[in-house]
């Protein structure tokens, strides 16, 4: 085994390919496996001829146990692939009775105080320690017990004492595992049940004799928000098997024996090498979830209220402001001003929290078009020159610097919403320049075959280790001396965050503290002939609109959304009129066949309904002549005053 962690070791300096760090042994280890190695050597040819071979096996046995430890501790500690090495030498600590045993179990309790102060110790963690550590070595004193037989009463009494000793340990394990308030269940690499406790029993509805040995997904029914069987793909727990890393899930829903379906909170972690098996844990969250959703329905309604107030202050603050509504002197102004950017802000964070009850109610809109992320972010950019020169900072856009000279930029195409970009590169560029008092920030896109990577690069204050994890959760803000007097909600990079995921895309950070921060948006690319394609789709797609709302204005009565082109009457130089307008109901021109907007169309239908009214009240029906209803009004079209263009649908009858 020590020759096999030394060509281990040099197996990087021979490899064509990249090795993981998780495989690579560190030089302290090479040196206890050397001299594990070379004293095995010397043991196995002079030691034997002159004294007992009991004192160096142990010896070799000790340091190969710290061999392994320290290999396991530098590779991952829990998560270390190594950690069937531990098993394999645990199995023979019995051999050498108390002197083999006991060094194992005081290297566990190390472990375990170890992970337990760097706040890892968690329900996987006993799982772990109880299945890795404590029953190979049940298994060892078990197997080298019963071959050993009885050397004498005190030998005989030792191991009894021992032997009790595991069984407590094994039994405090036990009743840990059951008393936890989550479910817990142990998977082998096949995906068979081999460990459920009581809270998981409870939860799923299957008894313990019943979920052993059955497939967990017969047992652990997980479906999507949709209510749809999850596709293999996406399944955590295959997802852990195949790849043995760690994976967290918020958003499954778990159905029980009988088809009652609770919202879960998944943990699945790996035990072993690849493909061993898993642990899951997992709780119901149903009613938290509905309290989230309770106080993200009372946010989104608050700040939709809140929201007309806001713009009445804002819209009068303004007029304020304007020299030609309101005459104030400079200290009112600067005091006026001030309450504007305030009633500004103010919005900014309503519509903030609308948008993340969107995200988080999965009602984020989604319009996607075909976007140059470099001709996009560069006008982006372009708009935080001047609040990046206020602050003494150098803004540069690296794939096109405003330098005066050409360059060649690459095109990188997206086909995504316009207005979730923009906004992910506003937040982004905007706080490296409000976490950047002196230096610069850089912008740059560049990409892969099927990736768009946008970071953003600044020399600011940078963020803490401890805080990197929770950059992007909801309401967090990085707390410390540096960024208390620089205002926020915690709110940006968590849109940031659901606005990418929205799009298909990621986003993440890298930084040093005091020295500065880089943060990442990667975005599905498209292909140039893709995107022409799109263009081209989307411009027909407009088109049709276009000649929809034209045929719906026009008051066609039928409509073919396949032709490009409406089929109407000739255009007339000479616009249509109803009515003849009058000087308080002035009429508007709008020529026929002309596109209009619903909100146009609506105005123009309110406008002529009043002056209808008006020529109804101001000018009586003739009785003595009149008209039949079927005759329409004869058009009228003075030289010079403005008129309005009315569908034949919807031409007004005169008065009977």
């Amino acid at each position: 085994m020590a020759t096999s962690i030394i060509i281990l070791y040099f197996l990087p300096f021979f490899s064509s390919q990249p090795v993981s760090e998780s495989v690579i042994v560190k030089q302290p280890i090479l040196i206890i496996a050397s001299i594990t190695a070379v004293f095995s050597v010397i043991s196995y040819i002079w030691l034997p001829k002159k004294q007992s071979t009991f004192p160096s096996s142990l010896v070799i046995y000790l340091l190969l146990t710290a061999c392994v430890s320290g290999l396991i501790v530098t590779t991952g500690s829990a998560s270390s692939p190594f950690i069937a090495l531990w098993m394999l030498v645990a199995v023979f600590a019995g051999l050498f009775g108390v002197w083999g045993l006991l060094p194992m179990l005081a290297g566990i309790g190390a472990f375990v105080a170890a992970e337990y102060l760097k706040g890892n110790f968690t329900p996987e963690l006993i799982v772990l320690v109880s299945f890795v550590g404590i029953l190979p070595l049940v298994a060892s004193f078990i197997i080298w017990h019963s071959k050993s037989g009885k050397a004498d009463d005190g030998s005989d009494r030792a191991y009894k004492d021992l032997a009790h000793e595991l069984s407590q340990v094994a039994t405090q394990s036990e009743v840990v595992i059951n008393a936890i308030g989550d479910g817990v269940m142990a998977v082998d690499g096949k995906g068979t049940i081999q460990l459920i406790n009581p809270a998981a029993q409870r939860i799923l509805g299957w008894g313990k004799q019943d979920a052993l040995a059955l497939s967990y997904k017969s047992v652990l029914q997980l479906v999507d928000h949709t209510g749809k069987a999850l596709d293999p793909t996406i399944d955590p727990v295959q997802q852990v098997l195949n790849t043995n890393q760690q994976v967290r899930n918020n958003d499954l829903t778990i159905a029980s024996k009988t088809g009652k379906k609770m919202m879960t909170s998944l943990v699945v972690s790996p035990v072993g090498d690849m493909g061993s098996g898993v642990i899951i844990v997992f709780r119901d969250i149903t009613k938290e979830k509905a309290e989230e959703r309770e106080q993200a329905e009372f946010i989104s309604t608050a700040s939709h209220e809140m929201r007309t107030p806001v713009a009445s202050i804002e819209g009068y603050l303004g007029l304020a402001l304007n020299p030609n509504t309101a005459q104030i002197d400079d200290k009112a102004r600067d005091f006026i001003l001030k309450a504007h950017e305030a009633a500004q802000h103010l919005g900014r964070l309503f519509q903030d929290l609308l948008d993340v009850s969107k995200a988080d109610d999965r009602r984020l809109a989604n319009n996607p078009k075909v976007i140059d992320m470099v001709a996009f972010t560069h006008d982006i950019v372009q708009g935080f020159q001047q609040k990046a020169a206020d602050k003494g900072l150098s803004l540069t856009f690296k794939p096109n610097p405003d330098d005066g000279a050409r360059h060649v930029a690459p095109v990188y195409n997206v086909n995504l919403d316009n207005d979730h970009i923009r906004e992910i590169i506003d937040n982004l560029t905007e706080n490296a320049i409000k976490y950047t008092p002196t230096g610069n920030v850089i912008v740059d896109v560049t990409g892969t075959e099927d990736k768009v990577i946008v970071s953003i690069k600044d020399s600011g204050i940078g963020i803490p280790n401890e805080d990197m994890p929770h950059l992007f959760q909801k309401f967090y803000r990085v707390d410390n001396v540096d960024t208390r007097e620089i205002g926020g909600t915690g709110l940006g990079l968590y849109l940031c965050r659901r606005l990418a995921e929205t799009m298909g895309g990621r986003i993440w950070a890298e930084s040093e503290y005091k020295k500065g921060s880089t943060f990442f948006v990667e975005l599905p690319r498209i292909s140039s002939q893709e995107a022409a394609q799109l263009v081209e789709q989307q411009n027909l797609a407009a088109q049709a609109a276009s000649n929809q709302e034209a045929a719906q204005t026009a008051g066609l009565a039928t409509f073919d959304p396949n032709q490009p082109q409406v089929t109407a009457a000739a255009p007339s130089e000479t616009p249509i009129v109803t009515a003849t307008p009058t000087a308080a109901q002035p009429a508007t021109t709008v020529p026929r066949g002309e596109s209009l907007t619903p909100e146009q169309i609506a105005a123009h239908v309110a406008q002529l309904k009043a002056m209808i009214k008006e020529q109804e009240t101001t000018t009586p029906p003739n009785p003595t002549a009149p008209q039949p209803a079927n005759t329409p009004v004869a058009p009228v079209a003075p030289p010079r005053t403005p008129s309005v263009a009315i569908p034949a649908r919807d031409q007004a009858q005169p008065p009977q």
